[in-house]
């Protein structure tokens, strides 16, 4: 059983939240995409209306234990503090990890205050779950909460290894919003079901469409993802290179939906190109590529095709672009699906970055059920795997604040 936030007293607590502020920043480090910070702001403005001391943890990229000004969470900071104004007239900033470091801000704090930590990662310590480190993210802290369950499948040590000694957990309120729109995917769900992957290796993908086929009815397959079916099923693919081992996975994976009688539906034409900066681009039938072009994206009649399948679906899951969705003009065809996804009057599902950035490039993110921040967990949570960051906040609480073993 996994708390919600909502259930404990946190007046004057010290309260540490994980959240996961990992967004996307420019070379100038301008936020691009503020989402997971927007996300947060539910679980923070409750602690800190309720008058808990709150102190925030979370990862940027990968410094991997190296400092470094280009990652500095400085930026999420400054955001932080205008969606917060003005119940929190301003946010302190640590430049160091821990509270160990910071003894003298975190002493400061008082009700109804936020401590922002520096970048977690900038300790080597923390993805290696490090018991020093865990302990020192954990002295003096009554509350734990969980609001990353992006990173949930990670065991580090601010989603794991603090976890048993503090002595309460619990989960933030996107926590378990995630948790809860992904396991009706998994369970008795309205018909019918389809799902959408893209993106660019079956590997990544190949636990979920093994669970996904005892669930759904049918699977649209598009991007790089779609290329080792497509080249299974005898299509060429110009200078598209599909690796012999992927094409036995999709062969494999044909076998296995043809005996759960779910149909795989794939493209039927595509935009080739002789390269991403190409001018070249055009759109050809998949029984007509040209040897000198490769494929870069879904073809108009694919995706009037995705389109009639997404027509009477009651829930769908959508992860992966259909192309090369960052290079114009191979964006078309995630784009297309997000709006046909938009117009579906089912529960929908949406994870993965580029799926979620074609939602929000064409202003369609209040048509979805729910887009989940998880990326790899949600991925990992759909495969049927066991989360350590959900495993954490479900064991039995620490009895002592001495982190006696």
């Amino acid at each position: 059983m996994i708390r919600s936030v909502a259930d404990f007293s946190v007046f004057n607590q010290a309260v540490f939240v994980r959240a996961d502020f990992n967004v996307p920043m420019d070379e100038q480090g301008r936020i691009l995409d503020d989402t997971r910070i927007v996300e947060s702001i539910g679980t923070l403005k409750h602690l800190l209306e309720q008058g808990a001391r709150v102190v925030v943890g979370s990862h940027l990229g990968r410094p991997k234990g190296f400092p470094s000004e280009a990652l500095s969470l400085l930026p999420v900071g400054l955001r932080l503090a205008e969606l917060l104004y003005p119940l929190v007239p301003e946010i302190r900033f640590s430049e160091d990890p821990t509270l160990e470091g910071n003894k003298k801000l975190f002493k400061e704090l008082n009700a109804g205050e936020l401590l922002l930590l520096e970048n977690l990662r900038f300790d080597k310590r923390e993805e290696a779950n490090d018991e020093s480190f865990a302990k020192e993210l954990a002295q003096d802290i009554d509350l734990y909460v969980n609001e990353a369950f992006s990173c949930s499948h990670r065991a580090h040590a601010s989603t794991v290894g603090m976890v048993k000694y503090v002595p309460q957990k619990a989960a933030g309120f996107l926590f378990l919003r995630e948790v809860g729109m992904l396991r009706r995917l998994l369970g008795v769900v309205d018909r019918p079901y389809i799902a959408i992957l893209g993106g660019k290796k079956i590997d990544d993908k190949m636990a979920v469409i093994d669970r996904l086929l005892g669930k759904i009815q049918t699977l649209l397959i598009g991007g790089a993802m779609s290329h080792p079916f497509l080249q299974a099923t005898g299509a060429l693919l110009g200078t598209s290179i599909v690796d012999e081992r992927q094409v036995n996975m999709a062969k494999g994976i044909l076998d296995r939906a043809q005996k759960s009688n779910v149909e795989i539906v794939l493209p039927i034409d595509a935009v080739v190109s002789r390269g991403l900066t190409d001018s070249s681009a055009k759109i050809v039938s998949l029984d007509s590529v040209p040897k000198d072009m490769g494929v870069f994206d879904i073809g108009p009649k694919t995706v009037d095709k995705f389109e009639r399948c997404l027509l009477s679906a009651r829930t769908v899951f959508w992860n992966g672009p259909m192309g090369a969705y960052e290079h114009p003009p191979f964006h078309h065809g995630t784009v297309s699906i997000a709006k046909a996804l938009a117009h579906c009057q089912g529960f929908t599902v949406v994870g993965g970055g580029d799926s979620v950035a074609a939602l929000q490039a064409a202003s369609l993110t209040s048509k979805i059920s729910h887009i989940s921040t998880g990326g790899g967990a949600s991925l990992e949570f759909i495969e049927g795997k066991t989360l350590p960051g959900i495993l954490a906040l479900a064991q039995t609480p620490a009895r002592n604040r001495g982190f006696v073993e």
